[in-house]
């Protein structure tokens, strides 16, 4: 039996790379509404986005998906892709572009320890926008345990700090 492993604190998710069917809507959708910046392409299979000047945080390509379906929502697969904002005003502006966009949201909610915007991208691919409270204001119960809900986010509230 191997000895149980704990990752190191400094571990982190650097990117995610997704199959897409049509490489430039994709880019426009992730570019447009996300706003991610297109740091490389190459030619019509592959492009790397960012935000910050990062060299990607989303690589998208064609190689085994060029004109394919988008997967059956039962489909083992991918969840989503979460996009963490700095603060509740970034994901307010963030809300802004997607309503402006006209994307359709595929949910929103309150989680206690953070604020939450569910939608899809051209292929399907859940996407989470998000800011997460701060620590100290997180729900707890009385043993200190945290308490993560699945409330009703105030989608007006959070629109008219755009």
């Amino acid at each position: 039996m191997t000895p149980p492993y704990t990752a190191p604190q400094g571990l982190r998710i650097g990117h995610v790379h997704l199959k897409v069917s049509d490489l430039d809507l994709s880019i426009a959708f992730y570019r447009d509404v996300i706003g991610l910046t297109v740091m490389q392409r190459y030619g019509t299979q592959a492009a790397f986005l960012s935000a910050g000047g990062y060299h990607h945080h989303l690589g998208l390509n064609t190689w085994d998906s060029l004109g394919g379906p988008r997967p059956a929502r039962n489909a083992v697969g991918l969840y989503h892709t979460a996009f963490l904002y700095p603060d509740r005003v970034a994901l307010a502006r963030a809300f802004r572009r997607v309503v402006d966009c006209r994307v359709p949201l595929d949910g929103a909610a309150d989680h206690g320890v953070s604020e939450a915007l569910y939608l899809s991208d051209p292929d399907g691919n859940g996407i989470e926008l998000y800011h997460d409270r701060p620590e100290a204001d997180w729900p707890r119960d009385a043993a200190g345990q945290l308490q993560m809900v699945n409330s009703r986010l105030d989608l007006d509230g959070l629109l008219a700090l755009a």
